[in-house]
């Protein structure tokens, strides 16, 4: 695609890349995502923020080919999908620096294999000035490497953030205008790669409460010419309770577990409590993530295998202890053949969770009317520990 204007002497440039389904070879990516650069051109200097993944590099080539002179190349964080361009942009420009935080610089090194004699290193608050245009640097570690910082050009009220309040979402679109498709793809992404940072988070958004913000350009998605539209969004997800929702991750084997996870719904349910079951042998691991965000509870539904819990529910336990999500209360419910520890392992798996583990429900071989007896006390301590809870939360767009 070609460079897009975001006001005069501002381009949007970058690829987007619609083919794409898995990133990080972990989190799939059904609407593919983009990696956005931007060109800023003062009176005296021109500077680029952030560069692209390295296998669309040739696009980003052919957008600087009228460029005849960069003075500076600003990388705001230095995982491969946005630094990953850099060595080929500072070939074709020898007199150009890099802009990076002092985090940032030997990792660079590292990861890049760039002279350090090229890379200079910016404090949270400095200005570099452009010649009528000046840009502010503000650190932002933890969104969501240590070494993260985002860019504000005073003048225009642009804040290029990179990583941070981005979407995997790729499209023709400059600005993000199906609110609902593009709330949706950055609650994922938040989910899958913000939520564990989500202290740092609030932090970083009562930061930028003092600045006035126009546009939002993250390196990911879209671009929000309604500022207010993503950073209330995060507000939200970083800071309100948790909703009356509970996440149900299962798996079953021979049908035991299976009859538990019905009974469990149907008895939750009628109690008030919204849930989402997940079945984890073909469960999206974005959906999983993204309905975490707003979830009280989640309760783990496995067979035994091994004496332990299926690995498809292990994965699940890692996931959810990694991203930990605003959860209150957990529990495990699930079969065994003749003898086991999924409980303990599960409790093990996550620890890092701040939650109060409800009783377990786990029985020898069929499940029986007292073990949907028991099925029914867990309903009913979820449905109490949820009172006072908000309903689950529909879609927040800012009007």
């Amino acid at each position: 695609m070609n460079a897009r204007e975001i006001v005069s002497g501002v381009s949007a440039l970058g690829a987007r890349d619609f083919d794409r389904r898995l990133f990080d070879e972990l989190i799939p990516l059904p609407d593919g995502t983009s990696y956005n650069a931007y060109l800023v051109r003062g009176n005296d200097k021109v500077a680029l923020i952030d560069t692209v993944d390295p296998h669309k590099t040739g696009v980003l080539m052919a957008q600087l080919e009228s460029l005849s002179h960069l003075d500076f190349l600003i990388i705001q964080h230095v995982e491969q999908d946005h630094s990953g361009s850099a060595p080929m942009v500072l070939a074709r420009y020898p007199n150009a620096t890099i802009i990076t935080t002092p985090k940032a610089k030997p990792m660079i090194v590292d990861h890049l294999h760039i002279d350090p004699q090229r890379i200079r290193t910016v404090e949270n608050g400095q200005i570099l000035s452009l010649g009528g245009r000046t840009l502010e640097f503000i650190h932002a570690p933890w969104v969501h490497w240590p070494e993260t910082m985002l860019t504000y050009l005073k003048e225009d009220r642009i804040l290029f953030t990179c990583d941070f309040l981005g979407s995997h979402l790729a499209t023709t679109e400059l600005y993000g205008r199906e609110k609902a498709r593009v709330y949706e793809a950055a609650k994922r992404y938040y989910a899958e790669i913000m939520m564990p940072f989500r202290a740092m988070i609030k932090g970083h958004l009562e930061k930028l409460a003092r600045y006035e913000i126009d546009i939002i350009a993250p390196s990911h998605g879209p671009l929000y010419d309604d500022a207010g539209f993503i950073l209330d969004a995060y507000k939200h997800w970083v800071s309100d309770p948790p909703a009356n929702l509970v996440v149900l991750p299962y798996v079953s084997m021979h049908g035991s577990t299976q009859a538990m996870v019905d009974h469990l719904i149907s008895a939750l349910a009628d109690r008030g409590v919204c849930i989402e079951p997940f079945n984890m042998t073909v469960t999206d691991l974005g959906r999983l993530a993204s309905t975490l965000v707003d979830a009280a509870t989640v309760i783990f539904a496995t067979p035994t295998l091994l004496v332990g819990p299926h690995p498809s529910i292990v994965s699940s336990a890692y996931l959810v202890n990694a991203l930990r999500p605003k959860l209150r209360h957990a529990a495990v419910i699930g079969s065994y053949g003749w003898a086991g520890k999924s409980v303990e392992t599960i409790v093990g798996l996550t620890s890092k969770l701040k939650v109060k583990w409800l009783d377990s429900v786990m029985v020898k071989g069929l499940p029986d009317g007292a073990t949907f007896k028991a099925l029914d006390r867990l309903a009913e301590a979820v449905a109490t520990e949820h009172q006072n809870l908000e309903d689950k939360p529909a879609r927040r767009l800012h009007s």
